[in-house]
């Protein structure tokens, strides 16, 4: 063997796979499961949401610049220009029908041509995720749209078992909507349901906006309303929950059933000093009955190797502990309050990337939320 030939079999045997081949095979050629949904048929009847309404869509009655955002549009210019921004977005926003269906389509137009990031996918991002009651009357997962493209009319899911039952259809976390749509077979039955009064608003950060969630509904505030049967308002803003006197201008106007403040992963410890107490003075002010729950800084699931973000944490948990214990003392009451050091879990297993929250985390989050809301709430169990 020739020290040439040597060399071009070496050089041929070190090649990657796709360029031995002309064309790479695309993956939902090999795995059906992982195709993006075809585009639907048309034939269907089609109902616009905005007709019946939203829930996570906070004062419904007073004019928006667009339809799904989350704030009216008075909050322009009163807010910060980064939350307005973010307010654009669609988190927390869930539409609930019933119908006999056995298939279910969607057509939805998003505001953002990015449709997922790089640590969060865009089925979390910008996908419509779709639950439904069991015959027990549990919420279940269904099915979420797989976005490819910045318009989607597709079928979220077919094949289903026969029988009339409720659906909640999530709405995209990190994207906004410009319209949306419920499409079903002609002689189907549909029927749009109207949102429930009284929710649990949520204040907070990215956390709560929905960052990492791989899905819409898998979001801890959504976790909680399905599991609490209950709606809820997500006003989360990446990176700026803060603990605004303008944010809290607007949530004192809803009609809540109670407020969880989760804004510590935006702030330091004097700015939960600044600001804390202000804000929770604001609300009592505005609603003198209603519970208000304060929620430490989650752990970054690495700080137990980074010694300063260690020493972050535990300085904002002592900010809000000295907030709380001086509403206490000036008589404020029906206050609530949640630990953080293992709102991930205690393994390092709970983010994504540190500091925003896995399914997993989510998940966790969850469960150690619903039992001091329901406390809270008279439900205690």
């Amino acid at each position: 063997m020739t020290t040439l030939f040597r060399s071009l079999l070496a050089a041929w045997i070190l090649l990657p796979a796709s360029a031995l081949f002309a064309q790479d095979v695309a993956i939902d050629q090999l795995d059906p499961e992982m195709a993006v949904a075809k585009k639907t048929v048309d034939g269907l009847d089609w109902y616009d949401v905005t007709q019946w309404g939203v829930e996570g869509r906070i004062l419904p009655d007073q004019k928006r610049e667009q339809w799904f955002d989350r704030f009216p549009a008075s909050a322009k210019g009163e807010v910060t220009s980064n939350v307005w921004s973010l307010s654009r977005d669609s988190a927390g926003m869930m539409v609930r029908f019933k119908t006999d269906a056995t298939e279910i389509h969607v057509h939805y137009k998003l505001k953002k041509s990015r449709l997922a990031m790089a640590h969060m996918p865009a089925t979390g991002v910008s996908g419509v995720d779709l639950y439904a009651r069991d015959e027990a009357g549990n919420w279940r997962w269904v099915q979420v749209t797989r976005p490819s493209s910045q318009e989607m009319k597709v079928k979220i899911v077919g094949d289903l078992a026969e029988g009339m039952r409720e659906y909640a259809a999530y709405l995209p976390l990190y994207n906004g909507v410009e319209f949306m749509s419920i499409g079903v077979k002609p002689g189907s039955h549909f029927e749009g349901l109207a949102p429930r009064p009284k929710p649990i608003v949520f204040y907070g950060t990215s956390i709560t906006h929905g960052a990492c969630a791989s899905r819409p509904g898998m979001v801890h505030t959504a976790i909680l309303g399905r599991r609490m049967d209950m709606p809820v308002v997500n006003l989360g803003f990446s990176g700026n929950g803060r603990m605004d006197k303008e944010v809290g201008d607007y949530l004192t106007q809803i009609d809540a059933a109670a407020f969880v403040i989760d804004c510590l992963p935006n702030m330091g410890p004097a700015d939960v000093t600044a600001k804390c107490i202000p804000l929770i003075k604001q609300l009592r002010a505005a609603h003198p009955s209603t519970p208000i729950i304060l929620v430490e800084d989650r752990r970054n699931t690495n700080d137990w190797i980074l010694p300063a973000r260690q020493a972050h944490h535990t300085k904002n948990h002592a900010a809000l502990k000295a907030a709380h214990a001086s509403l206490v003392a000036d008589g404020v009451t029906g206050l609530h309050y949640i630990t953080g050091d293992t709102l991930y879990g205690d393994d390092s297993e709970g983010a994504t990337d540190g500091s925003h929250a896995s399914d997993l985390g989510f998940m966790r989050q969850a469960m150690q939320f619903e039992p001091i809301l329901r406390g809270a709430l008279g439900e205690g169990r």
